[in-house]
């Protein structure tokens, strides 16, 4: 990272909507030479496709994980298949790793039955999508990516983001869908253009915005951080426990939360009950966490497996379905260009 401002990536990755005044406020540098640094970010494409974390649980939504093995055999083939999984109305995530899983596909569906069938017309559909593992994601803890920076202020402007888990739905009207759906079509999007695109005044917009954030419907505005053009490795660790025991599992979870390169912790059921997304500028690091969790947990850790993350597709928090069919919705959808 030596030719990028590490402060100015960790900052706008972690709030995408931070305005250029405020990143010169908090970095102490002018507007003009952040732009100018920004502008380089941009085309050398090392942030990349901005999102909102919504929390699905108050739509009524679950969140399935499936782990696509045996894939495909040519780069045409994975384009076509990652342009099918990133078109269904279901799916909300896409990525790819590299190991013993090809894909991963994220879906969120209002009940499990309705994911099934999804699932089972996408393999139908595609021999290269037959075998998988499924998994349910319970909740998931979203941390800031603080081993980017070494600047406590900064990193003391961020902290966890909780999704999933036990939520009372919330039932949304007209212009709160409206409002919901171009943040998911543009999360930067200003308010003055948010408003246009909503049909709304900016007042309406404004107060929208805000009680969606105050009630933590919206947890937060986030970039996908290029890390295999910035040298940073990153890895999937899953942990298979036993002998629970809250205390431990607290510990457990303090650990993670305590250790900057813990980037995203997935609580789950299936084969496995934990699964932790680390980053790194040094590989080494992430061998160093994973035996430390081993040694420090042993009671705990059954089992574990770990593989290596090699990049997002496609990266949302909540499934196009949830607006009524008919819309020009769809036709919107931003996928990240494969070849960068």
């Amino acid at each position: 990272m030596v030719k990028f401002d590490s402060d100015l990536i960790y900052l706008n990755a972690e709030n995408s909507r931070m305005s250029l005044k405020n990143l010169a406020t908090n970095l102490k540098k002018s507007s003009q030479r952040l732009k100018y640094s920004l502008s380089v970010l941009e085309k050398e494409n090392i942030l990349l496709n901005p999102y909102c974390i919504f929390d699905y649980s108050y739509f009524g939504l679950i969140l399935f994980r499936v782990y696509f093995k045996g894939g495909y055999i040519h780069d045409r083939e994975k384009e076509i298949v990652i342009k099918e999984l990133s078109e269904n109305v279901f799916v909300t995530s896409v990525y790819e790793l590299t190991g013993e899983f090809d894909f991963v596909v994220e879906f969120a569906s209002p009940n499990p039955s309705k994911f099934n069938k999804e699932l089972k017309k996408i393999s139908s559909t595609n021999s290269m999508l037959k075998d998988y593992k499924i998994i349910l994601n319970l909740v998931t803890y979203i941390y800031p990516r603080n081993y980017i920076t070494k600047n406590q202020n900064l990193i003391a402007m961020n902290n966890e983001k909780i999704i999933g888990g036990d939520r009372e739905r919330e039932i949304f009207n007209k212009n709160e869908k409206i409002v919901i759906k171009n943040l998911i079509i543009d999360p930067r999007i200003k308010i003055m253009d948010l408003a246009k695109k909503s049909e709304l005044n900016v007042k309406t917009v404004k107060g929208i915005l805000k009680s969606l954030m105050k009630k933590n419907i919206i947890k937060g505005f986030k970039y996908d951080v290029n890390t295999n053009k910035l040298g940073i490795s990153k890895s999937r660790l899953f942990l298979k426990l036993h002998n629970l025991v809250m205390d431990r599992e607290s510990e457990l979870m303090k650990y993670m939360l305590n250790t900057k390169e813990i980037v995203q912790v997935n609580k789950t059921v299936g084969d496995w009950d934990i699964e932790v997304d680390i980053e790194s500028l040094d590989k080494n690091k992430i061998r160093y966490i994973t035996m430390q969790i081993r040694e420090l947990f042993v009671d705990l850790v059954e089992r574990f497996n770990i593989i290596e993350f090699y990049k997002y597709y496609k990266r949302s928090y909540l499934p196009y379905y949830v607006f009524k069919e008919g819309e020009d919705f769809q036709d919107k959808i931003i996928i990240i260009d494969l070849k960068k």
